[in-house]
């Protein structure tokens, strides 16, 4: 079985100038794990849900964190409100950002006419979830582990027939 036997044809993709908060809302709307980005029709990348939350760097509490005594208790809401506004400010910040400064590059990618076994072992080598797939250089589709595995089982079942 080859890989275009199981891979989601004419795959959404994004442009490398979209904003992260564009990629952000395509994955959610179309619940898909990841886009192809390209410059123009070539592609040069993937953004994925990783990327993404990867940029939501979590801390916790503030390094100047103590114990309060009895004054003390009204500072610290203050505080942590601060630091609060400051992570709303960083978030804003990261959503007008391009999607081409948190892509995953260099691309790894998979021929159309490759087995899925082969893909699969590329995914599972590389730790990625999804390949996109090329046909003489141009991207044509995309495969995922989901993908793959029901393509196994589909033809499993056939072969039970």
């Amino acid at each position: 079985m080859n890989v275009e036997d199981v891979m989601t044809q004419d795959p959404v993709t994004i442009q490398s100038k979209a904003t992260i908060r564009d990629a952000a809302r395509i994955i959610r709307e179309k619940k898909i794990g990841g886009l192809p980005v390209l410059d123009g029709e070539n592609l040069i990348g993937m953004i994925t849900e990783s990327d993404i939350l990867a940029l939501l760097e979590t801390k916790g509490p503030s390094e100047d964190l103590w114990l309060p005594s009895p004054l003390e208790v009204i500072e610290i809401p203050i505080r942590e409100f601060f630091n609060w506004e400051k992570a709303k400010k960083a978030l804003s910040d990261i959503g007008s950002r391009p999607v081409s400064s948190v892509m995953s590059y260099p691309i790894i990618t998979i021929d159309a006419d490759d087995s899925v076994e082969e893909a699969a072992r590329i995914m599972l080598r590389q730790g990625v979830a999804r390949l996109p797939v090329l046909r003489d250089g141009k991207l044509t589709g995309i495969v995922t582990r989901a993908d793959i595995v029901e393509g196994i089982g589909r033809e499993r079942e056939e072969m039970a027939e």
